[in-house]
């Protein structure tokens, strides 16, 4: 299949004035462009299997031979260099702290490269004892290993790097439906109303405690939060409203009160209508499901960038045809609804997602984005 002819200096110039005001700028040439790939793509552009895969627990000198090798093709393709190809050595890794699922007692597991939260949470009597269990909790010498002090203070002191803070989390809906499973969650949302809401109230305070103490110890202030809750479509608006909607208010009124800062949500699900609700929460950035395009978003999120809506399922299998139509339809859906699109896939960028597609990506965004 012959290249598309993209002038790709003049893109990447045009693409610079497109991110400006959250991707709202009236100066943009042209749609932005927010895909920039990801790990998950090295092996199959080279041909290989993935066997281990690089973005879980990599051999960091493979992983940079690649990232570099990577680089060195995307600059032709597409005209930049994509992946990071400098790591820190591991004396600069800070330990592990938990985090908020293993605070409800939860694990958490690799199966096939995906990351697993299990819990053994079955009934709701279970439920109410972790909850007390949680009430009671001092969080902070829960999440931080008995190490930390001590490996802060010596990173700090030799390497002038403090911890980062926790600027987003699995949403509360994802998590509720991994502790207690999905079907066991619903039916306590509709049987037992007063545990639900206390559940609810217990995990935005966690949230909220576990960034404190992540915002104490790195000494920054968070800019904003970010939730990445595919599971928010197994509820319907009422119930949504009832759990999910109470902690997101919460967090963001607590870490992003202000216009500028951040406020984004992640579910590349069928959630379109969980719209009503989420469009009282004044995100200034979302990337949903490939069902949920920008004319469904738009009336009810008119302030925030839409990430979005290739399906990444025809961006994996490299359907020139569908990459087209689906860029097409928001490049047009981004004019007809005054801009603030940032095209990327609706979800997660994996293996088998390759350079050429994402060079076709930038080739329709200059034959049907221009503004």
């Amino acid at each position: 299949m012959a290249q598309l002819h993209v002038d790709l200096a003049q893109f990447w110039k045009d693409d610079k004035l497109a991110h400006e005001d959250n991707c709202f700028s009236v100066n943009a040439p042209q749609v932005a462009l927010g895909l920039r790939m990801s790990e998950e793509c090295v092996l199959a552009e080279f041909g290989e299997e993935l066997d281990n895969p690089l973005w879980m627990r990599p051999e960091r000198k493979r992983r940079t031979l690649l990232n570099k090798r990577y680089n060195d093709k995307a600059e032709k393709i597409v005209g930049i260099r994509l992946l990071p190809e400098d790591f820190p050595p591991d004396e600069y890794e800070f330990p592990e702290t938990k985090r908020i699922g293993e605070v409800f007692g939860g694990r958490y597991s690799l199966h096939d490269g995906s990351e697993w939260l299990d819990s053994d949470i079955k009934t709701y009597n279970q439920l109410e004892r972790k909850l007390d269990e949680v009430d009671r909790l001092n969080l902070r010498d829960f999440i931080l290993p008995v190490d930390w002090d001590v490996r802060c203070r010596f990173l700090y002191e030799n390497f002038g790097i403090k911890p980062p803070p926790l600027c987003g989390v699995r949403g509360p809906i994802t998590l509720a439906c991994s502790l207690l499973g999905v079907e066991n969650f619903i039916f306590l949302l509709y049987e037992e109303p007063e545990l639900a809401e206390r559940f609810s109230k217990t995990i935005a305070d966690t949230i909220i405690g576990i960034a404190e103490i992540m915002e104490e110890e790195s000494g920054a202030t968070l800019p904003g939060f970010e939730f990445y809750d595919d599971n928010c479509c197994m509820l319907n608006i009422d119930l949504y409203e009832s759990f999910g909607y109470p902690i997101l208010k919460k967090v963001f009124d607590r870490f992003a009160p202000e216009s500028h800062h951040t406020r984004f949500q992640h579910s590349d699900s069928a959630m379109e209508h969980l719209l009503p609700v989420l469009g009282k929460l004044n995100f200034t950035g979302v990337n949903f499901g490939p069902t949920v395009t920008v004319d469904k978003i738009r009336p009810h999120l008119p302030k925030a960038r839409i990430d979005g809506c290739l399906s990444p399922r025809t961006f994996m299998k490299d359907d020139r045809a569908g990459i087209i139509a689906d860029v097409k339809r928001d490049c047009e859906m981004a004019k007809q609804y005054g801009r603030g699109v940032n095209i990327t896939t609706a979800g997660s960028i994996n293996y088998g997602s390759m350079l050429e597609g994402m060079r076709t990506v930038m080739w329709a965004i200059c034959e049907y984005g221009r503004y």
